[in-house]
């Protein structure tokens, strides 16, 4: 879980990068001040740092592009031999799947 100076910076990166102002720790350590909260001073520092030379909001943007650009480019259907296949591999994960739960089992509970 986040400290409270960590979002208290997050927050502050995101307004200035929300104005399109480059997010510096002065400028971040100025929203701050403004809004009463107190931070360590190393943390305006540290995320003026990380986000230097990164466009904020393309890296919200595109959070989940990468996750969903996966499956859509598998989207095509398999041949015919390919499905074969992927039901043999399919079986195999089941009996491995089953054989790997046997093993969970040792034969006495933990109360017995």
């Amino acid at each position: 879980m986040a400290s409270t100076d960590e979002l208290a910076c997050v927050y502050a990166a995101l307004i200035l990068a929300d104005d399109q102002v480059t997010v510096t720790a002065d400028k971040i350590q100025t929203i701050l001040k403004s809004a009463g909260v107190s931070v360590e001073p190393y943390w305006p520092g540290l995320f003026a740092r990380a986000l230097e030379g990164v466009n904020v909001k393309e890296l919200i943007t595109n959070i989940g592009s990468a996750a969903g650009s996966a499956p859509a480019a598998g989207g095509a259907a398999p041949a015919a031999g390919g499905a074969a296949e992927e039901k043999k591999e399919e079986k195999k994960e089941e009996k491995k799947e089953e054989s790997e739960e046997s093993d969970d089992d040792m034969g006495f509970g933990l109360f017995d």
